[in-house]
């Protein structure tokens, strides 16, 4: 697979009430993918917000069980990076 043709690790901006308190610190929290690395997801921040992050966390998230409607299941779990910026740099998160 070329280099173009691949696709980004970064899935989405992780919007919830614990990310969104840290904006103001430059401190953002992403959906990545699964297979991902800390190299791939700074090269994607780049290229996606032209920001080069000074830090990123990588965090798994675990596979929780649910009930629904009386059915057990599973939903999903994945992988969260936590991308720490310098002072002047910003993520426009819309």
């Amino acid at each position: 697979m070329s280099e173009t043709t691949k696709k980004s690790p970064i899935k989405n901006p992780r919007v919830t009430e614990k990310a969104s308190n840290v904006f103001e610190q430059n401190v953002y929290t992403f959906n990545v993918d699964v297979s991902a690395n800390k190299k791939e997801i700074k090269k994607a921040i780049f290229a996606l917000y032209k920001v080069t992050p000074v830090k990123i966390n990588i965090l798994p998230i675990p596979y929780k069980n649910v009930m629904s409607k009386g059915k057990k299941g599973v939903r999903g779990g994945g992988k969260k990076a936590i991308v720490y910026l310098k002072k002047g740099d910003k993520i426009e998160i819309i």
